[in-house]
């Protein structure tokens, strides 16, 4: 039946079409006509038209509204979801019922208005404009996401039920046949709730069930959850001399935290409730935690009250808190629990003040650092993030897949990478966790994870696994840290943050000596200049002088002519070597004075000069005045071992040896860590080590005779190892080339650079012209062809110049007295010192004698 009922229909559409094929003329007509057709109820068209642009002004009236109602006062910024519409008819309403109620409007409008308003709600309609208009303020200036059908339109109404209910049992419960009675209570409203309760229950429970039912709708408008309350009221208890604040739908605690260095009242974070953790992390004050080299600063905000909430300060509290080796307390979990991670809070954008113990400048010159606010603050800081909850599920996911007894109790949100906390069930082996680490990388799509077994500190086995959402780290947070500001010495530099978001400084004269490694794009060129920049916020020229060498001549020369400098920016390999000697004659130098006066270390022998407790021997001229931190920066120690690798080494190895006392620190970079350029000598005298990423394990091995640095995930990521402390992760400080250019600018304003001028090689006594005689010309031909070839060899000599072997051997004694080339290998040839760049000044002094 059906086959046949369709077809007539099909049959049909193909006549049409069939027609329409035939006759295209009749097609066209038919297309031209369709418009005529249509056209008829076009007439209607002012009608829409009216009506859209009636729609367009109440729009733009509403807008207007709503923007000169958010303006007033101190202003909010534009909602995401504006009911600017809604806001401007409920003021229109409150309007009308202010003008029916208090100024009499006149009849008909008037009282019909007021009739049928207090026949609903009864005498609290003499109120009504002032909460119509509430309603219509808030949905102007702040509107709620949950729109007219929400939270808001509930509380009213349960406010407005318990009102009126209570309203009509104290006007005794008015009947409907009094209908007067009833617009003076309760209106309909209240009686129908209050009798209804009333004459089943009696009023002696209708009133209290009317109570809290209006003092429901009154927190349900206000936002302010039930439970709040009872937290707030276990605060209260618990510490009576707290401020309770409430703004919005959070509540905000106000202890008063006392510091060292001000008393002031710091306001704790926003506490927020989630019903579905079965615990929470324990939260402490800041604490501040020094361990000689580097000081790690936790932050933390006080958290107080709720159910499963413990007070901690500075131990771990009964609920099962581990705290870490930073201070940082995190809650233990039991197994299957949600992870929780304490708040982590930003500095305090305050000056960086005056160090206590600073050398005044000679004679009247006045200097003043650069100011605080030179350096910006960085990104604001995240305790959590809905990329991190993923990855405790999958991690959760992997020990459930390969039926491991491993639980993720709690994780550490840094900057660059998260730390991931997990805790071993009884007899379960750490090899069985370590060993799924390409799996785990899968399971969070990373292939930069890193694994710790143990966490130091802490039972625990850490998984690093890198942020989506980097944290720019500022230096100026950093130095702006109470563990920077705490830190009086001149030489104490920014370092970063580590991986739980405590900012780490380090005091480069108590390291002594530094090597900084990595690839190119790593982060060492950012290190550098975070350092170079801490000195100048924090040090005068006669606390600090600085030596830098720049092979590359374009990474340090934004630093050109600063007061800190002993020297123009070194940027030949060459004069590089010649000024690390003169930096061994330097602490020669000191080392004599300390010898002496007595004195173990420069820093006690500045205080003694400026306290005047050291005299010089009767009949010397001499004045003594404190010496000066030296601070050595090679920023591509790679150049300067291919130009002189043996005097370079015996100066570095010189200097680590003993500088220490003397106030002299050397700091080396490189962004090539092979055995060639980092030798046994160099590693074994240079304790402290900052290691960025590289592209083998080879390389972190040459840096930090462990593995870890090909982990790193770049831009500043970096494993810090400090003199006798084991590596630990930081995300380097940044520091923008505009705010290096402003603190550069300041610091040359203040004073003039004063370069030493006996920077250099010595000066070497002029040989005797007997030992070249008559063979100038030869010599300089001798010398032409060590120099192209890099050959320092007897017999090319012999056959290039056309000479016997005595003659030979005698030119290429000329040429080791002169510098061009070593001293003779045995069979080997002899290494040549002169590059075919420094040809002609070589020349040039054999010519001059």
């Amino acid at each position: 039946m059906a086959s046949r009922a369709s077809s007539p229909a099909r049959t049909r559409s193909a006549s049409r079409a069939g027609s329409g094929a035939r006759s295209g003329g009749n097609q066209k007509k038919s297309t031209r006509r369709a418009p005529q057709k249509r056209a008829t109820p076009q007439s209607n068209a002012p009608v829409p038209t009216l009506g859209r642009g009636i729609a367009a002004v109440y729009g733009a009236m509403a807008h207007v509204t709503g923007r000169l109602v958010r303006s007033i006062g101190n202003g909010t910024e534009e909602p995401e979801v504006r009911r600017d519409g809604v806001g401007l008819f409920l003021l229109g309403c409150s309007i009308v019922l202010a003008a029916a109620f208090w100024f009499g409007l006149p009849d008909p409008v008037g009282a019909g208005i007021v009739f049928g308003v207090t026949t609903i709600i009864g005498s609290l309609g003499f109120a009504s404009p002032i909460m119509v208009g509430w309603l219509s303020w808030t949905t102007l200036r702040a509107p709620i996401p949950e729109g007219p059908a929400g939270r808001r339109v509930l509380g009213w109404t349960l406010l407005l039920v318990g009102i009126l209910g209570l309203l009509s049992i104290a006007d005794g419960l008015p009947r409907p046949d009094n209908a007067v009675a009833i617009r003076h209570a309760g209106g309909m409203i209240g009686f129908v709730v209050s009798s209804l309760l009333a004459d089943l229950m009696t009023r002696w429970v209708a009133v209290p069930l009317l109570v809290l039912l209006t003092l429901y709708g009154f927190l349900a408008v206000i936002g302010l959850p039930l439970y709040r309350i009872i937290d707030m009221m276990r605060t209260v208890a618990a510490h009576p001399d707290s401020d309770i604040e409430y703004s919005g739908e959070i509540a905000y605690d106000t202890p008063v935290v006392s510091h060292p260095e001000n008393d002031e009242r710091t306001e704790a974070k926003p506490k927020t409730r989630r019903r579905r953790k079965k615990a929470d992390a324990e939260v402490t004050e800041p604490v501040e935690h020094s361990t000689g080299l580097f000081d790690v600063e936790a932050l933390g905000d006080p958290a107080f009250g709720g159910v499963d909430d413990a007070t901690t300060q500075g131990i771990a509290a009964t609920s099962g808190a581990d705290s870490d080796s930073t201070g940082r307390t995190t809650a233990g979990l039991p197994p299957g629990a949600e992870p929780s991670v304490s708040e982590v809070e930003a500095p305090d954008h305050s000056p960086i003040p005056q160090r206590v113990e600073q050398l005044q400048l000679s004679g009247d010159v006045q200097y003043t650092l650069p100011e605080a606010d030179t350096l910006k603050p960085g990104t604001p800081p995240k305790s959590r993030s809905e990329a991190s909850e993923k990855v405790v599920e999958a991690l959760r996911g992997v020990f459930e897949e390969f039926k491991i007894d491993a639980h993720v109790t709690g994780y550490s949100r840094g900057p660059t990478v998260t730390r991931y906390e997990i805790e071993l069930g009884a007899g379960v082996k750490v090899e069985r966790v370590t060993a799924l680490s390409k799996t785990i990388s899968y399971a969070v799509a990373s292939a930069d994870v890193r694994i710790l077994s143990p966490i130091p500190g802490k039972s625990a086995i850490g998984i690093e696994i890198p942020n989506t959402d980097k944290e720019v780290v500022s230096l100026g947070d950093v130095l702006r840290s109470p563990a920077a500001r705490n830190d009086q010495s001149p030489m104490t530099v920014g370092l970063g943050k580590d991986v739980e978001g405590g900012f780490v400084v380090a005091n480069m004269a108590k390291m002594p000596h530094l090597l900084v490694a990595g690839a190119t794009g790593s982060g060492k060129s950012s290190f550098i200049n975070s350092m170079i920049t801490s000195i100048m916020m924090r040090a005068t020229p006669d606390e600090v002088r600085m030596l830098l060498v720049d092979p590359k001549r374009v990474e340090l020369n934004v630093y050109e002519g600063i007061p800190h400098l002993v020297t123009p920016i070194i940027t030949n390999a060459k004069k590089a070597a010649e000024a690390l000697q003169w930096v061994v004659r330097e602490m020669d130098m000191r080392y004599d004075d300390l010898a002496e006066f007595g004195f173990r270390h420069v820093k006690d022998f500045n205080k003694a000069v400026l306290a005047g407790q050291v005299k010089v021997p009767e009949g010397s001229e001499r004045k003594l005045e404190p010496y000066p931190y030296l601070l050595v920066v090679v920023d591509e120690l790679a150049d300067l071992m291919m130009v002189a690798p043996r005097d370079v080494e015996d100066s570095i190895v010189r200097i680590t040896q003993l500088a220490r006392a003397a106030g002299i620190h050397l700091v080396l970079a490189t962004q090539r860590p092979s055995t060639d350029v980092v030798t046994g000598l160099i590693k074994a005298n240079v304790p402290s080590r900052l290691a960025f990423a590289t592209s083998s394990m080879t390389d972190s091995r040459v840096i930090l005779d462990q593995p870890g640095a090909e982990k790193l995930v770049g831009q500043g990521d970096g494993l810090f190892a400090p003199m006798g402390g084991k590596p630990i992760r930081v995300q380097g400080s940044w520091v923008t080339e505009n705010e290096i250019r402003q603190v550069a600018d300041h610091v040359r304003e203040q004073l003039d650079p004063h370069y030493r001028e006996d920077v250099g090689a010595p000066k070497e006594t002029k040989k005797v012209a007997e030992d070249i005689g008559d063979d100038l010309e030869l010599v300089l031909e001798a010398v032409q062809l060590v120099v192209n070839l890099q050959l320092g060899s007897t017999s090319m000599l012999q056959r290039k110049l056309r000479v016997g072997f005595a003659k030979a051997g005698r030119l290429m004694d000329i040429l080791e007295t002169r510098g061009v080339v070593g001293p003779s290998e045995g069979s080997k040839p002899r290494e040549v010192l002169v590059k075919p760049d420094d040809l002609d000044d070589v020349l040039a002094n054999l010519q001059a004698g």
